[in-house]
């Protein structure tokens, strides 16, 4: 996720910009120790969100995070400048 956060901050945006995540995991089973690390980098904002169950390119890789943000959207539910960003 700080990955993530330094990819949309060197974009001139942020995490609560991400109107989108799709989180890969290898295992499902994952999920529930996963949910909290993901709240805590989300905060207040609720984007839409799909979770995937799929074999990860090596098996050191639980979890694969991609997001959208639209620059100035602020998760406040205002209009953004309609740059959308995908980042995985």
């Amino acid at each position: 996720m700080l990955n993530i956060a330094s990819a949309l901050s060197a974009a001139s945006s942020s995490m609560a910009d991400v109107v989108r995540v799709r989180y890969i995991l290898a295992d499902r089973n994952n999920f529930p120790a996963v949910w909290p690390v993901l709240q805590k980098w989300l905060g207040d904002v609720r984007p839409a969100a799909t979770m995937i169950q799929a074999g990860l390119m090596e098996e050191e890789m639980l979890i694969e995070v991609e997001v959208t943000a639209v620059r100035g959207s602020g998760g406040n539910g205002r209009e953004g400048k309609g740059v959308e960003m995908v980042l995985i």
